[in-house]
């Protein structure tokens, strides 16, 4: 503390205020008048008491209760005792031994060391103003002032609370209003700065989308934290393709690979490893999902072309679009989560708000019966007996694949070929890049209407009541007898193998592959069923539906959790599934199916025990077409309407346009599209 005759001349960047005892002379004596002593200690007015408090008039000064040898008496050792780097030599005492104390000069506050003392560093306007307000005061007051001042600031946490306690005793209101707004302003920490990184983030993941851009404006410091990947990350795995356990929210799917890819690193830079320039090599956990195995290709059933032929072109180009033997196109591309979560966050709200670009693709002379898409194809199948391959982007036909003698009613198609099902009763393999017809399978005595493969098996429904599973590895097929009309719809579950069907006797069958039996029948529709399908494997519709969670949308969700990160969701036992999964490790089947009839309605069940969970009502006629993912569902009907659904709340919006039936319906996570007996086919890409 620099001093000049007594007057503290810069406590502006001083941590403590002191005083040096020699400087305190015998004509202060004289500034002893109107006090009184009060146990040796304190001093009052000699005045008497005024009711509320009494305070000195502008001009008086305050008195000091002791001349400088009481001083030097009872203040100097206090000094000596606390800080005797300080004042020990001054007083002439012998320096007290004390065991080391750590360095109290930590970002921690003080209360983690109750022991030590505060060293909380003063703002410098603070005590700019303090300085000036200080030095308009007489020299005896400026001394006196500076005195209490030494005296706080040497005590150790225990005293300062009595004599801050004292003091408060002695305030009357206007006094403690100017403490309370003082103090409100004072306590006030950068909680996060002061913690170390990975409770920080822990923080921040317990709070919402807009919080979390919030907190990124308070400072640079909060910015980097509130932007980090390990938060984003957290928010993305919440939220994408999934809706939140708190606030019912989802976003649209991902590259589910990426998503694990970065999910080691991230987990451990959370946890405060791999945060520092000295912490080991972090080696990405291995993926543990199952091997791709090499699928026998539809067309070796036959013993036509070889599959090989088909991913190839004469170009030099891949299917994919990429130069073949490029490695560079392979390099991992990597964004910041924040940027991945912003872009799907724009998605899903163009899906809630009902914001779309539309598309329109004109070409069938009858109507559409059945359509699949992705990112840059479009296929078409119609009861003109044509199946038409589109480009998504200029909405132009690429090819038109011709062979079939009936309508179209199903295809489907992966990277390498197409397959499709029509009222002739006959599914045909095609090449859907060169329009070749690779192979003709007949095995139904009516038409097929539905089909689905997965891998080397493939499913499909007749008008004859039947389903016939074909096996492309070991080239067997049976066939599954059991409903009492017309298959209209099938899919399958490879892991599990198990295939579900939907038909005009108003029934939905579960069927298990292992023992060719049925294992549940759903019952409830009055109408024909139409559509069937399985639910993802983490959809759960028990959390969707609940409404115990009001709050906003938050990484840290309130789904339990094993050891190992993953979901824990009360699974029903093998035994429920029949005899081909008791006792056994094998996968059960997805959880949850949806199934839409010609009665209007779209009902929700548990394949566990067949109940109905939930139906939908809507629409004014007979539903053609359904769609769903983890998010939502879309469904088409008879009255020329395309709804959108969520799981919880049920109807959210109505898409119209078509001017017949709609009958086909695809769906990806930022595109919807629809197919009509108008011959028209809609996209919407949000």
């Amino acid at each position: 503390m620099e001093r000049d005759g007594g007057v503290v001349k810069s406590p502006a960047k001083k941590r403590r205020l002191s005083l040096n005892p020699t400087d305190w002379s015998d004509s202060h004596t004289q500034s002893v008048q109107h006090t009184r002593h009060i146990s040796g200690d304190a001093c009052i007015p000699a005045k008497g008491p005024i009711p509320g408090h009494m305070h000195p008039e502008d001009g008086d000064t305050i008195g000091i209760s002791a001349n400088s040898k009481l001083a030097g008496q009872t203040v100097i050792p206090f000094l000596a005792e606390h800080i005797p780097d300080q004042y020990a030599h001054s007083s002439k005492l012998p320096a007290i031994d004390k065991p080391a104390s750590p360095n109290p000069s930590t970002k921690y506050c003080y209360r983690h060391h109750p022991d030590l003392k505060c060293r909380r560093q003063a703002d410098e306007p603070s005590m700019n103003q303090l300085q000036h307000e200080l030095t308009d005061l007489s020299q005896s007051d400026q001394q006196a002032i500076t005195h209490v001042w030494t005296l706080f600031s040497a005590a150790p946490a225990k005293h300062r609370k009595l004599m801050l306690q004292g003091i408060l005793t002695s305030c009357c209101f206007p006094q403690l209003s100017y403490l309370s707004s003082s103090v409100r302003e004072l306590i006030r920490i950068d909680f996060l700065s002061a913690f170390p990184p990975e409770i920080s983030f822990r923080i921040l993941c317990y709070l919402d989308t807009t919080s979390l851009c919030k907190a990124a404006q308070v400072s640079q410091k909060w910015r980097s934290l509130a932007d980090d990947n390990v938060v984003w990350h957290k928010m993305c795995e919440q939220h994408i393709d999934r809706k939140c356990t708190k606030c019912g929210w989802g976003l649209p799917s991902l590259e589910r690979k990426r998503l694990r890819a970065s999910k080691r690193q991230l987990q451990l830079r959370a946890t405060g490893r791999g945060l520092n320039e000295w912490s080991p090599d972090i080696t990405p956990a291995a993926d543990t999902s199952p091997p791709q195995r090499t699928h026998t290709s539809v067309t070796d059933f036959a013993n036509t072309t070889p599959a090989s032929d088909l991913h190839q072109h004469n170009d030099g180009q891949t299917e994919l679009g990429h130069p073949a033997g490029d490695d560079s196109y392979f390099q991992l591309r990597t964004r910041p989560w924040k940027d991945v979560y912003k872009d799907r966050f724009k998605v899903g709200i163009n899906w809630k708000h009902g914001r779309y670009t539309p598309k329109l693709f004109k070409g069938h002379s009858n109507g559409v019966m059945c359509l699949q898409f992705d990112d840059n194809i479009l296929a078409t199948g119609s009861y003109d007996t044509t199946i038409k391959i589109w480009d998504v982007k200029t909405c132009e036909e690429i090819r038109t694949l011709s062979g079939h003698e009936s309508g179209v009613r199903c295809l489907q198609f992966d990277e390498s070929k197409l397959i499709s099902g029509s009222m002739d009763r006959s599914l045909k393999v095609w090449n859907w890049h060169t329009g070749e017809c690779l192979s003709t399978y007949k095995g139904h005595s009516s038409g097929v209407i539905g089909l689905h493969f997965d891998s080397a098996l493939l499913a499909s429904g007749s008008a004859d009541k039947t389903i016939k599973i074909w096996n492309f590895e070991d080239k067997s097929t049976f066939i599954l007898r059991g409903h009492g009309d017309w298959v209209n719809a099938v899919k399958l579950d490879t892991a599990s193998r198990t295939v579900v069907s939907a038909s005009d006797d108003c029934t939905a069958k579960l069927w298990d592959l292992e023992t060719k039996q049925c294992i549940r029948t759903f019952e409830g529709h009055v109408g024909q069923v139409q559509q069937v399908l399985f639910m993802p494997a983490e959809f759960d519709f028990e959390d969707s539906a609940s409404d115990e969670h009001d709050g906003t949308s938050s990484p840290a969700s309130q789904r339990s959790q094993s050891t190992s990160g993953q979901e824990v969701v009360d699974a029903p036992s093998n035994d429920c599934f029949g005899a081909g999964f008791s006792n056994t490790q094998r996968p059960q089947p997805p959880r949850y199916i949806l199934t839409s009839a010609l009665d209007s309605m779209i009902r929700m069940w548990d394949t566990s025990n067949g109940k109905c969970l939930k139906t939908y009502f809507g629409h004014l006629e007979g539903v053609w077409a359904l769609a769903a993912d983890t998010l939502r569902m879309v469904s088409g009907a008879e009255d020329r309407m395309v709804k959108v659904w969520d799981h919880r709340n049920g109807y959210e919006r109505t898409f119209t346009g078509h001017s017949g039936p709609v009958t086909c319906i695809g769906l990806s996570d930022c595109k919807l599209c629809t197919g009509s007996e108008d011959c028209e086919v809609r996209m919407y890409s949000f």
